[in-house]
């Protein structure tokens, strides 16, 4: 590969910085937005506004030992129903927390494993939802779905329920990886949820993919790739492996000395970007990849494409409502957090009070300092407005990124881009937006760049 040299020198294959799925990252969250603040967001809503809801639903009936998810293992479905009940009724309290009428746009339910929920529970959490917020006109449905934990009856009853999108978890479908991260999952049982699914009519269907995994050659992830584009997908998510096992203690299972360097990781990536684009696909941001006709790359061509904590997206809504342990909301005031220890949050909402345990407040410059990094980390260039054009400190944070990356960023008085052979950089040029706060932070919280 050209310029390896270009991206150690810029401390590529050493740093750990945000990825960015929030600006500000989460670590920055504190406990200064509370429940009346966000009953206040809430209440100033106007009238219809769109919202979209996600769902979080932490349990698994097993652990994978690659996940730093916030989740929690269950052997049998004893905490399954009274969770759902406690969501439905912290649902009940953040509708209320709106005055004027809302419309929702979207739903997902994402984990954790959400097709680990019975087809009475989930008819149970749709049902109630509907009820509570008014799904009818929603534009999409989409769930989390575990090849190894679903079956006819869940996703018949999530098709009832308007099913249109199901994101398939692989990561890797050579034994040996799997074996090493603790996922066993062949493909013919992947294949075969691909089938139901497109016989219930959903054919929206999202793989997530790793690199960076234990045991993993080229040829390893070149078979891997090629057996689930045989499964046609609309989209990939081809994510970086985290190995923080100082966050998740399950990662320590994983030998460390199996671990590609950060040099293989980029080549890594770099085979299966090659081999997607080869086929069709869009390159969408740091990590995705769609079909041309697919809504996320309509998305990107009409620079309407957006990053949330759902990572890329064409949803629009200014309101993301996070129901459930640890969920995270969006407003355009700024973000919520609810207590991410199940037992905890359940305390907290069979009291009648907010499960919310931190957040953070965008003030003027936040916003424009965020809608830098999300033009970056969406399209790896920037516009200006301007009104961030007229703000010193977005000035001087763009002028200390053109100077820092000078060979890798151009800049033109009102745009920034970054050379091609640069944007693996991105994550660290974006990083470079917060005045190097992440450099002050805890290393350890971010993964690595690459």
């Amino acid at each position: 590969m050209k310029h390896v040299s270009d991206l150690r020198r810029h401390g590529l294959f050493d740093a750990r910085v945000p990825r960015f799925t929030s600006y500000p990252p989460a670590n920055w969250f504190s406990e200064g937005v509370n429940a009346e603040c966000v009953r206040t967001w809430q209440s100033t809503a106007p009238k219809d506004a769109e919202i979209s809801l996600y769902v979080h639903i932490p349990f698994c009936r097993r652990l994978c030992w690659f996940c730093a998810c916030r989740t929690q293992g269950t052997r049998n479905d004893a905490p399954l129903a009274p969770y759902v009940e406690r969501v439905l009724t912290e649902a009940r309290a953040t509708r209320d927390g709106f005055t004027q009428t809302v419309k929702p746009k979207r739903l997902h339910l994402g984990g954790g494993t959400p097709t680990i929920l019975s087809a009475d529970l989930l008819d149970r959490l749709l049902t109630g939802l509907n009820d509570i917020w008014g799904l009818d006109d929603l534009e999409e449905f989409s769930v989390e779905v575990d090849p190894t934990d679903v079956g006819p009856k869940r996703l018949a009853m999530l098709k009832k329920h308007g099913l249109s999108r199901a994101s398939l978890g692989i990561q890797d479908f050579d034994p040996h990886v799997q074996q090493a991260i603790g996922r066993e999952q062949s493909f013919e049982m992947t294949a075969d949820v691909v089938t139901q699914l497109r016989l219930l009519d959903v054919n929206a269907l999202n793989f997530d993919l790793l690199y960076g995994l234990p045991f993993q050659t080229e040829q390893t992830l070149t078979a891997t790739l090629q057996a689930a584009l045989e499964m046609e997908p609309t989209r990939i998510a081809l994510f970086g492996y985290a190995h923080v096992p100082w966050m998740s203690k399950r990662q320590s299972l994983i030998p460390s000395d199996a671990l590609p360097k950060p040099e293989k990781r980029l080549e890594l990536f770099d085979l299966a970007r090659r081999t997607l684009l080869g086929q069709g696909y869009v390159q969408i941001g740091i990590d995705h990849f769609a079909r041309p006709d697919d809504a996320l790359a309509q998305a990107y061509f009409d620079k309407r494409l957006t990053r949330s904590f759902q990572g890329y997206t064409d949803d629009n809504a200014p309101y993301l409502i996070g129901l459930g342990a640890s969920a995270i909301s969006t407003y355009p005031q700024g973000f919520a957090q609810n207590i991410p220890v199940t037992g905890k949050y359940a305390a907290e909402v069979e009291a009648d009070r907010s499960p919310i345990w931190r957040g953070y407040a965008l003030n003027d410059l936040d916003h424009l300092k965020a809608n830098v990094v999300e033009q970056l980390m969406c399209y790896h260039a920037a516009t200006l407005s301007d009104v961030q054009l007229s703000d010193e400190q977005v000035l001087t944070s763009i002028l200390h990124i053109v100077e820092r990356f000078s060979d890798a960023v151009t800049w033109d008085g009102s745009t920034l881009s970054i050379a091609r052979w640069a944007h693996p950089l991105v994550r660290l040029i974006a990083g470079a937006m917060t005045n190097d706060h992440t450099e002050q932070s805890d290393q350890r919280t971010y993964s690595a760049a690459i």
